[in-house]
């Protein structure tokens, strides 16, 4: 019997899921606890139109990264913070400030958890990676300067 999933169910699938199962696991386990219904007309078409827009969506991310890094490619970044002798900073650039950077900057946000960067105790210039969706990643160039 094919039933889209309402729930997930282990060792059968995930929610929203199209799945064939026995008539009797269907009959009186699924159907009746609520996990799943059974997958006529009105069930394929709603299932139909969430894939749609899953699929939608997902290309309108990968459209918003791949703008992204056609901005941010190959962009410089200037921060300037306090420094002592020989360059030396008190503190150090962490990627929330790198992130403030880019959304003052360009307009574009990015999760300071998504930026990939080494230590920066020194002033001088640093490759940032940003990871703007999967496999979509741009790279930029932090510059310190001394304030």
């Amino acid at each position: 019997m094919k039933l889209v999933l309402l729930q997930d169910v282990k060792s059968l699938g995930k929610k929203g899921e199209l799945v064939n199962a026995s008539d009797g696991y269907a009959r009186n386990y699924l159907i009746p606890r609520g996990l799943a219904k059974e997958a006529n007309a009105q069930a394929m078409n709603e299932y139909q139109n969430a894939e749609n827009s899953k699929k939608y969506k997902h290309d309108q991310e990968v459209l918003a990264a791949e703008n992204a890094k056609a901005a941010l490619d190959g962009k410089t970044i200037s921060l300037k913070s306090k420094a002592g002798k020989e360059g030396k900073l008190f503190g150090s650039v962490t990627t929330k400030e790198v992130a403030a950077e880019l959304k003052a900057k360009y307009g574009i946000n990015v999760d300071k958890r998504k930026i990939a960067m080494a230590d920066i105790k020194t002033c001088g210039s640093y490759k940032a990676e940003i990871k703007l969706f999967q496999g979509i990643t741009a790279v930029v160039t932090v510059a310190v300067s001394e304030l």
